[in-house]
């Protein structure tokens, strides 16, 4: 057993398979700021924005990618000038970021206040991890670093029975970036080994270009909310590329 090892772990694409969700909640919240759409999401927008997920960085994003795929964009439109849409509806709707983080906070809190069960349904955690999570706190110090907000990470991992301080959830509410929460815990763990796992490249990317940081193991994983193309380009890159499966035996290895 081997104490030295720390890691830190996103959560959407990672831990938990979270599109589902995501998609219908950025639905629903669209709904409130655009009255035009139906209440009922079809079951192809949510295929439609499970391929769109890796373009997305931050939950609320969902509202407006629901949107502009209710306007028939196509994917590869989206992909090729997702700035320019994003902005281009915000200016529309006359809405600020803030205003759609509170937004998607909000209509979740509904759903869960509403149907507890039914919402953590739409948030399995990816097979295996659930019970490798039970475990490795018992062998070695683990962190979350998210986009999400905490209170919806603590409902996903107390409906599956996972143990985290609420120190150790580092997520939307704490207004750092994810370079900021990696500089502070190797501030913490100065003498030991952190690992990073991440299935966003450009996170990713942003961590190597970091001088600060390179003492951070990042490891990508390919199982998660990323593109062929991510897949390739990572692989050029100094990272350790992993599929679930290896994911869940390095554990097993490292402890």
């Amino acid at each position: 057993m081997n104490k030295t090892l720390i890691y830190a772990l996103d959560f959407d694409g990672v831990i938990c398979d979270s599109a589902v969700e995501t998609a219908m909640t950025g639905w629903k919240a669209a709904c409130t700021l655009w009255p035009d759409m139906p209440k009922t999401i079809q079951p192809d927008m949510i295929e439609r924005f499970r391929v769109l997920r890796p373009i997305i960085e931050t939950g609320y994003e969902a509202i407006l990618v629901m949107r502009l795929l209710y306007l028939n964009e196509s994917i590869e439109a989206v992909y090729s000038s997702y700035n320019d849409k994003i902005k281009t509806l915000l200016e529309e709707a006359q809405v600020s970021v803030n205003d759609l983080k509170k937004l998607f906070g909000k209509t979740r809190d509904q759903w869960i206040a509403d149907d507890l069960a039914d919402w953590i349904n739409m948030n399995p955690l990816f097979a295996g991890v659930a019970e490798k999570l039970q475990q490795l706190g018992q062998h070695n110090t683990w962190y979350i670093i998210t986009t999400k907000q905490e209170r919806f990470v603590k409902h996903i991992l107390k409906a599956y029975a996972i143990e985290l301080a609420d120190e150790r959830i580092f997520g939307l509410d704490r207004n750092m970036s994810k370079i900021d929460v990696l500089k502070a815990l190797l501030h913490s763990h100065n003498t030991e080994t952190l690992y990073f796992v991440e299935d966003r490249l450009p996170t990713l990317i942003n961590v190597l270009g970091t001088n600060t940081l390179s003492r951070v193991k990042l490891i990508f994983a390919l199982w998660g909310y990323n593109t062929a193309e991510d897949k390739a380009l990572a692989a050029k890159q100094p990272f350790i590329l992993q599929q679930l499966e290896d994911f869940l035996a390095w554990y097993r290895l490292m402890r």
